[in-house]
């Protein structure tokens, strides 16, 4: 009887590691501070990647992340290759593409940004028109932004290099996030006082999308959406947000 006493209380030990499970996200390499590449190259760090770890853990799962560019990260999971990927809004062109949680990781101000010169303020998608205005490759815009023919966009590899093609005027306005926008221009000496923030197209809504080929997807869907819920729930996603701004010298946010 002993015997058998001491074999369950093994087991008890032990179970949470055996019950525990190690999956594999892709998750954004350039779009700091949300999620980037370590300096090791290995992982992804940021605040989107902070969340979605914490909401996992609650359901015993632990994730390591795959940094890779957005448009890679988006094209595997579509293609069943990879069963998610941060941070990516819906849009008219997407929404059949990927399995959509029911709530948004986070939400982030997409704003329109221009040399400081210039007067205006207070702009929105439809004062672009007549202009070039900068895009990012893959990123997700707003519908009704992207088929607005009277919009001339001009495709840029990174966020960073529209914010440099704005400075050289080669366009008139770039359209990027606005926290990394900000971090970006304070970073660098060159910009700084030099390009301002302008407008805004939206508050952007950003998910963890899921594939609708990996025969995981529906699962891990589920169980994300459990733990996003808890994490709102105890407070740990407030305590994440507020330490992300502190760490940053942000000013508290609605979201994203």
């Amino acid at each position: 009887m002993l015997k058998l006493i001491r074999q369950i209380v093994l087991l008890l030990c032990v179970m949470p590691y055996v019950l525990a499970e190690t999956i594999t996200i892709n998750a954004e390499d350039d779009w700091a501070p949300f999620s980037s590449i370590t300096a090791n190259k290995k992982s992804a760090e940021g605040l989107s990647v902070d969340l979605v770890r914490a909401a996992f853990a609650t359901q015993g799962v632990e994730v390591r992340f795959m940094p890779v560019p957005f448009a890679r990260c988006l094209f595997e999971v579509e293609h069943g290759q990879a069963v998610a990927c941060f941070n990516a809004s819906i849009t008219e062109e997407n929404k059949e593409k990927f399995l959509w949680p029911s709530l948004p990781l986070l939400s982030e101000g997409l704003s329109i940004l221009a040399l400081s010169e210039t007067a205006l303020q207070n702009l929105g998608p439809k004062d672009l028109e007549g202009y070039v205005v900068g895009t990012t490759n893959g990123y997700t815009y707003p519908t009704s932004l992207m088929r607005n023919k009277k919009i001339s966009k001009d495709v840029s590899r990174t966020d960073a290099v529209q914010l440099k093609k704005l400075m050289s005027r080669r366009i008139q306005y770039a359209i990027i996030n606005t926290t990394p926008a900000q971090l970006m221009i304070n970073a660098d000496p060159v910009m700084r006082g030099k390009i301002k923030i302008v407008g805004s197209v939206e508050l952007s809504l950003l998910y963890l999308n899921f594939s609708k080929k990996h025969p995981d997807a529906p699962r891990l869907l589920a169980a994300f959406e459990r733990g996003l819920k808890t994490i709102q729930s105890n407070g740990t996603y407030a305590r994440i947000r507020r330490d992300f701004n502190e760490r940053l010298g942000l000013l508290p946010q609605h979201g994203k």
